[in-house]
């Protein structure tokens, strides 16, 4: 046996390596991008002196362009660079478009940058997932949430750290730290590359496409469509926690505690803290029930995920239903991202599983590009919606929200039975 089977042979916490290293380097990576995210709205309204539809509509533009390039780039890679490559040379242009944040004159630029790095490293980097597990491993199915929680790890320290920098002390040193953030990912995914799956032939010519085994027949390319659309619908709701549930939090909740006052940012931890206390308890139950032989099919478990969402939204409008121009209590807050974050377990990570489990093979980083490419759209209708904020009642604002993931669910347990007849 080889140097290299005998390291990917061996495991750490019961997973391959490999999924650390990618664990990892993603953590890194959401950290950057978060801690970007987290400060842009509040960035644009405070410091730019942008109005409010016009930083909503350039927050989506921005993050909906994060996501479209990855198409672009999941073909590069597939076709040209490599995962391996791919991922080296996106997170280095990301590393240098954060730093670009940090000079007020370069603010579109940066965003340019960052969306373009963002097209190789993306899709990239969670396609050499699938890689690292045989056909038949039952770890497979769930390493995508083990992986989730890495993302949430850097979305949980990024607001924490980038947004107290940005918000107390100035906004570049938060924009700075995102950059470092950034370069710490790229260094821990070089040194561990003997831990990575090998990278498979690349589709240089059509010849190759014909190759590809028969389940890449038009039936799955249109069941993908159908549950990217609802990705979209899903995503035009979801997006809004960093588009104008911050606006809602900075002049709507009661962030005093005792003599201190909470930062905005802060709040943005919850989410990323709740997916790390949470996976693990998911985790268990659907073990569970999957050895009690009632383990639920991705769409329908999708459509409950969406339905949960929906929930949070309607607790919200009622919330800010009741409570008129007075401030609510932050404890209506850490209720909402409760009930949103048991939702977005139920649909996020399983929908990237479902796109890379039914990916072609030599196909694996276009088609967990194409997932991307929901959330591109979605993050453009986000955009869009977010400039109806300042035009209706906050409580309305919040039931628009929920309808659009009660559609999202509607949609996606109609795609359930077509989705499990695939051979």
């Amino acid at each position: 046996m080889t140097a290299m089977a005998e390291d990917h042979g061996k495991t750490w916490f019961g997973q391959p390596r490999g999924l650390t290293i990618l664990f990892l380097t993603n953590m890194w990576e959401l950290f950057s991008y978060y801690g970007m995210r987290t400060m842009l709205v509040y960035y644009m309204t405070k410091h730019l002196l942008f109005a409010q539809e016009k930083a909503s509509f350039v927050y989506g533009t921005y993050t909906a362009m994060a996501y479209f390039t990855p198409i672009v780039g999941g073909v590069i890679a597939d076709r040209y660079l490599g995962k391996r490559n791919a991922v080296i040379l996106g997170g280095s242009i990301m590393a240098f478009g954060h730093f670009l944040m940090a000079f007020e004159s370069m603010f579109f630029p940066a965003l340019a940058t960052i969306a373009l790095g963002n097209g190789l490293f993306l899709p990239s980097l969670p396609s050499q997932i699938n890689d690292l597990y045989a056909a038949d491993d039952p770890r497979r199915g769930r390493a995508y949430n083990v992986y989730y929680v890495g993302l949430n790890i850097g979305g949980l320290l990024a607001p924490l750290v980038c947004g107290t920098l940005g918000e107390l002390y100035g906004w570049h040193y938060g924009f700075g730290a995102a950059g470092i953030g950034m370069f710490l990912g790229l260094v821990i995914y070089v040194c561990g590359r003997r831990y990575l799956p090998p990278e498979p032939p690349r589709l240089r010519v059509p010849a190759a496409a014909a190759a590809a085994p028969a389940r890449t027949d038009p039936r799955v390319w249109w069941l993908l469509l159908g549950v990217g659309l609802a990705a979209t619908i899903f995503r035009g709701a979801y997006e809004q926690i960093g588009n104008t549930l911050p606006l809602w939090i900075d002049g709507s909740v009661d962030r005093t505690l005792g003599s201190l006052v909470v930062p905005m940012t802060w709040f943005q931890s919850l989410n990323p803290l709740l997916v790390i206390a949470m996976t693990p308890l998911l985790l268990m139950y659907w073990r569970r029930r999957a050895d009690q032989g009632r383990e639920s099919s991705p769409a329908r478990r999708m459509a409950l995920g969406a339905l949960i969402v929906a929930a949070a939204f309607v607790l919200l409008a009622a919330v800010a239903g009741s409570a008129g121009d007075s401030r609510v209590s932050g404890l209506w807050l850490v209720a909402f991202f409760v009930v949103l974050t048991l939702g977005e377990l139920y649909i996020l990570p399983t929908g990237l599983g479902l796109f890379a489990k039914l990916a072609p093979p030599r196909l694996g980083a276009t088609t967990v590009a194409s997932w991307f490419l929901a959330i591109f759209s979605g993050s453009l209708l986000a955009g869009l919606i977010g400039t109806l904020w300042s035009k209706t009642s906050h409580a309305g604002f919040f039931l628009l929200l929920a309808s659009l993931a009660v559609l999202a669910a509607a949609l996606l347990w109609r795609l359930d039975r077509p989705i499990r007849s695939l051979p």
